[in-house]
């Protein structure tokens, strides 16, 4: 696998958190560098592990983790873009607006929307097992892209936030469920 190859790999496995982060920055109020910086590096990290860990996988059962990986994104995906579609459409109740909004979210609500984004690139590592590849490169490839794609995406919520509000963040939860929809309409019409 060239750079190039390499590079467009890493680029593709970021993109569907970097829809995700989008709806993240517009539910904070006003999220600093610091918090995207902090974002970027939690997703970035899962996103580097989860092609390792479907390298591994891709070793021993690469039957059993193809036969569910689309499942497991779409209900994770579904129940995050779930979540934030409904914090979208409801009413703000009396005294409510961006000042309730929080200024950074709980690692556990990143852990898990990062490990929903990452599960193509647990599937992309299973593949991998079966090519001639460096995984420590591929990984660390997809961990910076997405580091990145992360940290502009939160930035990029903070602009659609202070424009859209509410829609912003509806339509990140839209992008998520889309997103995992989309895997499970993959890995459905091509098996």
């Amino acid at each position: 696998m060239n750079l190039a190859a390499i590079s467009v790999l890493a680029f593709a496995m970021s993109t569907d958190a970097f829809a995700a982060a989008v709806g993240k920055g517009t539910a904070l109020l006003k999220p600093r560098w610091s918090e995207a910086l902090r974002t970027g590096a939690i997703f970035g990290v899962i996103e580097a592990l989860t092609p390792v860990a479907g390298w591994a996988l891709g070793s021993m059962a690469s039957d059993y983790v193809k036969a569910w990986d689309h499942w497991i994104a779409f209900v994770l995906l579904l129940c995050l873009g779930g979540h934030m579609l409904i914090a979208s459409l409801k009413s703000p109740g009396e005294g409510e607006g961006a000042a309730e909004k929080p200024s950074r979210h709980g690692f556990w609500l990143l852990a898990v929307t990062g490990f929903a984004t990452s599960i193509d690139a647990m599937a992309v590592g299973v593949g991998l097992a079966f090519l001639d590849v460096n995984i420590a490169v591929v990984a660390v490839a997809i961990g910076l892209a997405t580091f990145t794609m992360v940290t502009l995406g939160v930035m990029v919520g903070r602009l659609l936030g202070a424009v859209v509000g509410r829609w912003a963040e509806g339509l990140g939860g839209i992008l998520l469920i889309g997103i995992g929809s989309l895997i499970l309409f993959e890995h459905l019409t091509v098996s």
